[in-house]
């Protein structure tokens, strides 16, 4: 069993008396980080929501039914909620019911997407993000040591648990996952109308790795309108499947303002959906895909341990760019991705002299683990 990192946290905020929602993409391993919460406890509600006859247990019930079906309990686990209509609306009045009973939830997109009440549910809940497995969750099981022997195929096939756990199978795992799971609940909840342009679109994204994003680009190569671009990319971001950097500008006349680039949660996803699972040196993509893996475990590293940083990319007309800045408590960290070791960088001119002050840093194979740790 691959400890996941989140796990220590999740049992102290148990303390608090709030409901859980621990939030991710399916096959990330919710269902299993909820069966390693259970241990050791005796009077336990698990309920999943796949199941037509426990989503009526929870749907559409009044305060007096809820607390009559929860509260004989000491935890309620509750898998894939995001099934159960007004969700939020089910869950603020949990919250409010004040029990000694701890109730953890999972969705596979944000709960706020199924919720047809818009009825908030905040300061009654603590939520989670759970990723595929991160670098140091994978080293903490083996060695820093075997994690970097086996980079090459991250970098490839990616984090997902069952591609890390069966790798003699993890083409077939990845294929199923991007053909059969990735968009499930987008066309269910999401008012997807054309699938086709939804994968279309999915392509484009993926073709266009660690490149700035132009939304009326892809509107042309797709025949929509941008707005139907950006709706769908937002649509995909709340299934876990993407996230979106903005660009940072501040000071200077020619930065780019207002554009996007797109990462993929896991570099195994994004290879899947072009079916390109060559190993690096017969690809022309492995600076992206540094990259894209960089970027992704630094979200995680991020996420799990509570930093509250904002992430952005630079770039100016001049062609001149920065691959990462992050930003905590007004300072600025940036960061330059190289998988070729030897390459040389510094930060710009141009940058330094505009915000003073900020941390410049080359992260490479060699160098990597303190970036991600």
């Amino acid at each position: 069993m691959i400890r996941r990192i989140i796990k220590d946290s999740i049992v102290a905020d148990y303390r608090r008396k709030k409901v859980i929602v621990l939030l991710g993409a399916r096959q990330v391993g919710k269902t299993t980080l909820l069966s390693e919460l259970q241990r050791g406890k005796k009077k336990v509600l698990s309920l999943n929501c796949d199941n037509v006859d426990d989503v009526l247990a929870l749907e559409g019930k009044i305060s007096t039914e809820l607390k009559h079906l929860l509260s004989s309990y000491e935890i309620v686990f509750n898998d894939e909620a995001q099934r159960v209509g007004n969700i939020e609306l089910t869950l603020k009045m949990i919250g409010d019911l004040k029990l000694d009973t701890q109730v953890v939830v999972t969705g596979s997109l944000s709960l706020d997407m199924a919720d047809k009440m818009n009825e908030p549910a905040t300061g009654r809940l603590i939520e989670y993000s759970l990723f595929p497995f991160s670098l140091p969750e994978l080293a903490a099981n083996s060695s820093e040591r075997e994690e970097s022997r086996l980079l090459e195929r991250r970098m490839v096939y990616g984090l997902y648990p069952e591609v890390v756990t069966e790798p003699g199978d993890a083409k077939r795992t990845l294929m199923t996952l991007t053909n059969s799971y990735l968009y499930k609940d987008l066309f269910a909840y999401g008012g997807i109308k054309k699938p086709e342009l939804l994968q279309k679109l999915v392509r484009a994204l993926a073709l266009q790795l660690g490149s700035e994003v132009s939304y009326n680009e892809l509107s042309s190569l797709l025949g929509v309108d941008k707005s139907t671009v950006e709706s769908y990319i937002g649509l995909l971001e709340k299934c876990f499947v993407v996230f979106r950097l903005d660009s940072f500008s501040r000071n200077l006349r020619n930065e780019i303002k207002k554009g996007k680039k797109v990462y993929f949660y896991d570099n195994g996803v994004r290879n899947a959906v072009l079916s390109n699972f060559a190993p690096l040196e017969l690809r022309n993509d492995t600076g992206a895909l540094w990259e894209n893996l960089m970027v992704s475990e630094r979200v995680k590293r991020n996420a799990y341990g509570g930093n509250y940083v904002q992430l952005f990319f630079w770039r100016t007309h001049e062609q001149r760019e920065i691959d990462l800045i992050e930003e905590q408590d007004g300072m600025l960290h940036t960061f330059e991705f190289k998988w070729n070791c030897k390459a040389t960088s510094r930060q710009p001119k141009a940058f330094a002299t505009a915000y003073p002050g900020s941390s410049y840093e080359v992260v490479t194979p060699e160098n990597y683990w303190a970036f991600v740790r």
